[in-house]
């Protein structure tokens, strides 16, 4: 039988716990005297960081997972909070855009309205204002239909314009609407006069919007580039001094006994909604009727028993 008091003292040989803790802490206090004055231990350590590296990264890799996954999730979050946000703002452009053209749109018609309204026009006629609510489909045509017609006595004939000169002229009369032949259809004449001598003449339409000609206009004639044509008056339907066209260009030839104008119309014939129709034009006396005499008739009568 082993004496169990034996076995106790025979592992408890040696020096005690605080022999063995003020050793040790003597040798640490040397250790560090010695590495922190002569360096000794700086091989011993590098090579013990190497080894303890792969450990050191081993325990550490459970918390730079779970680092990495919370960062990821957070990046998805993030990144699905910045698309959705990103979604709303290019909404949030496209309907700010739209209400700022509409804006502008408005802006640009309440400019025109009230240059209507400030147009200075003769005492000896009215207007009255039109908006635009049709245009002619066809290309070859340019006619437009206004919200003006029977009910408010708008008569064929009447004069269109804008804030700045002649758009038309109504050609036709519904219960409710009217058409308005624009300047610009090819061959709708308008007498007019240069501004600048006095010069008469007549522009036609040559179907395209953006331009009118004078026709049988001679070689010679003093017209030159940037003249104002106005309406002239004599025709009794347009009433004299509204500006029609700007010339642009002129072509003289001489071998063609008339020069080629082409002009640019001044009123925006193709660009805004709200006209003005003119009425209650003074109407010019009625041109006389030549009464034949008797003496014209045998004068007549001989000529064509000659011929």
């Amino acid at each position: 039988m082993i004496d169990n008091t034996q076995s106790f003292r025979f592992f408890n040989r040696g020096p005690s716990p605080a022999v063995r803790l003020v050793f040790f802490a003597a040798l640490s206090l040397l250790l560090l005297f010695i590495d922190a004055r002569y360096r000794y231990l700086e091989s011993t350590r590098s090579a013990l960081s190497v080894l303890i590296s792969p450990v050191q990264r081993l325990a550490a890799w459970p918390g730079a997972l779970w680092q990495h996954a919370g960062d990821f999730f957070i990046t998805q979050s993030r990144q699905r909070s910045l698309i959705k946000e990103n979604d709303d703002l290019q909404r949030q452009h496209q309907g700010d855009a739209a209400q700022l053209l509409q804006l502008q749109s408005m802006q640009l018609e309440n400019r025109q309205l009230r240059n209507l309204v400030a147009l200075p026009i003769r005492s000896e006629f009215t207007t009255q204002l039109a908006e635009i609510v049709y245009a002619e489909r066809d290309v070859f045509r340019r006619r437009v239909l206004v919200n003006k017609g029977a009910d408010t006595r708008v008569l064929i004939g009447q004069v269109v314009m804008d804030d700045t000169g002649i758009v038309g002229q109504i050609t036709r009369v519904y219960p409710w609407l009217s058409e308005v032949t624009l300047i610009t259809e090819k061959d709708h004449a308008v007498p007019v006069q240069v501004l600048r001598n006095g010069l008469r003449t007549i522009v036609f339409g040559a179907g395209d919007t953006s331009q009118l000609s004078l026709r049988y206009m001679p070689v010679n004639a003093d017209i030159q580039n940037d003249d104002i044509l106005a309406t002239s008056g004599i025709d009794g339907i347009y009433p004299p001094g509204i500006p029609v066209a700007r010339v642009i260009k002129i072509e003289r030839d001489a071998a063609y006994p008339f020069a080629r104008v082409t002009c640019l119309p001044i009123a925006g014939v193709d660009k805004h909604r709200h006209l003005l129709i003119l009425s209650d034009l003074p109407k010019p006396p009625e041109r006389p009727v030549e009464k034949s005499t008797a003496t014209d008739i045998d004068k007549r009568a001989k000529t064509r028993r000659k011929n």
